[in-house]
């Protein structure tokens, strides 16, 4: 069954199940592109905004106590998720974001109206009130970006930060040889080498935790240009302490809605942040994929657990696939940066028209790292141990030990002690003592790797 909805443009038929209107459902038919919907952060955000501009409106006389409960209460509802069917809009549609503001007036008039009585919300003159989509869509946009890395990426990269403490702190005194330029270098520890990844992780949050004051200013107030038009003159600053209490998130109302509404440097530079741990975990999962590769023609200094069969053809063949699964996410963040720096770039004069795709390509970053953090953690990262016997192995085979000799015969003398060793195919100390550069006694007082790794 389908009833008829009206607007400026005439009348349209709609689903009589669904409670969007004729804006939200024009837009269904013209912009049939893709199956990337507005992402229900963002759906979700704009309730909260909805609700708060409602509260504000009332307090100000603009709105009756009636219509602003009513509001108060469908937003709530949307909130928690039980409307999630009547926002059907792709990314895809106008840069400002305005149908899938419109969706969100319409659908909360309606519910609205079905428990009222003859005092009707109507959802361009009350849900909209003080608002335009140019203000309102960026607002819903920070709100969205800081309550997805609130509650979403920061506690996972705490969680895989303990995780690489643990083992950090397991494999302190465990000796093995460095690698520069993919060549054998001098020896760490396996614990010091995980440090330099626990120090990734703690960097990147501390990164993104100083980064996200930059998306606590809201572009609520601004209406359609940044002048404030049909709205009162602090009606953003009461706006803002409304979310703050809905959210407990320090949401300020920008000083200039002139660049609020027109710039999204704001979300680029939290995004870069996000970028930078993107950078570093596809560093991490590479450092374990090539230390884990083998088991016997590989590094294989490390042991992955065994998820899975790794092939469809080889028996018993492990594969370290969190580690494919979390570098193809970081590639796809990486991209996603990309997109939202060309984005950010765009639109004209007082209004940039990329913001749907900015914040569909932030959200899914957040989602798409939170996720394979998780999966990462779990199902590689708790369960990763050390081959000793390997890497002891590999310490003994070393020619870049010879290193610790360059303080007492230089450095010369040491590289001919190390060709020496390798061109015969011996081991350094059995070259070392051949050139007489050393005898056994001092070899074995020189060379001792824990105390190369200045533990």
């Amino acid at each position: 069954m389908e009833r008829i909805e009206r607007d400026t443009l005439g009348e349209i038929s709609v689903d009589a199940a669904k409670y969007w209107g004729a804006q939200t459902e024009r837009s269904r038919r013209n912009f049939a592109i893709g199956d990337n919907y507005m992402p229900k952060e963002i759906i979700y955000a704009f309730a909260q905004l909805k609700k708060a501009a409602a509260i504000v409106n009332a307090s100000e006389g603009k709105l009756s106590e009636l219509k602003s409960v009513a509001i108060g209460n469908v937003c709530d509802q949307i909130i928690k998720g039980e409307l999630d069917e009547h926002f059907p809009l792709v990314v895809w549609q106008t840069g400002s974001g305005t149908q899938s503001n419109m969706n969100v007036n319409e659908v909360i008039a309606h519910v609205a109206n079905l428990t009222l009585g003859e005092e009707k919300v109507h959802p361009n003159d009350d849900v909209n009130m003080s608002q335009s989509s140019n203000d309102t869509f960026p607002t819903a946009m920070h709100i969205a970006a800081y309550q997805a890395l609130v509650t979403k990426l920061l506690p996972e990269i705490t969680k895989m930060e303990e995780v690489l403490t643990m083992k950090k702190n397991k494999y302190m005194q465990l000796v093995k040889i460095g690698r520069t330029h993919l060549q054998d270098a001098t020896p760490l520890t396996l614990g010091q080498e995980i440090s330099g990844w626990e120090a990734c992780l703690t960097n990147n949050k501390n990164y993104l935790e100083s980064s996200m004051k930059a998306i606590l200013p809201l572009a609520i107030g601004g209406t359609a240009v940044g002048t404030g038009l049909n709205a009162s003159k602090d009606f953003g600053d009461k706006v803002a302490e409304e979310l703050m209490k809905q959210t407990g998130y320090p949401f300020t109302s920008d000083s200039n809605k002139y660049f609020a509404l027109t710039s999204h440097s704001p979300i680029n530079f939290v995004h870069g942040a996000i970028r930078s741990l993107a950078s570093d975990l596809m560093k991490i999962a590479n450092d374990i994929r090539l230390l884990a590769s083998g088991p016997r023609s590989g590094i294989g200094e490390l042991t992955i657990p065994a998820n899975e069969p790794g092939s469809s053809i080889m028996p018993g063949k492990v594969n370290p696939t969190q580690c494919e699964a979390i570098t193809m996410v970081a590639a796809q963040v990486m991209g996603n940066d990309t997109t939202i720096n060309i984005a950010a770039s765009q639109g004209n004069f007082e209004l940039n028209v990329y913001k749907p795709v900015i914040i569909f390509n932030f959200l899914e970053s957040i989602t798409l790292l939170s996720d394979s953090m998780r999966s990462f953690r779990i199902h590689c990262l708790e369960g990763l141990t050390a081959n000793e016997s390997v890497i002891e192995a590999k310490v003994n085979d070393s020619l870049m030990l010879v290193t610790a000799l360059n303080p007492h015969i230089g450095y010369e003398k040491a590289a001919r002690i190390a060709k020496l060793a390798f061109d015969e195919n011996t081991t350094l100390k059995e070259a070392a003592i051949k050139t007489g550069f050393v005898t056994e006694e001092e070899f074995d007082l020189w060379i001792d790797p824990l105390k190369m790794t200045n533990l």
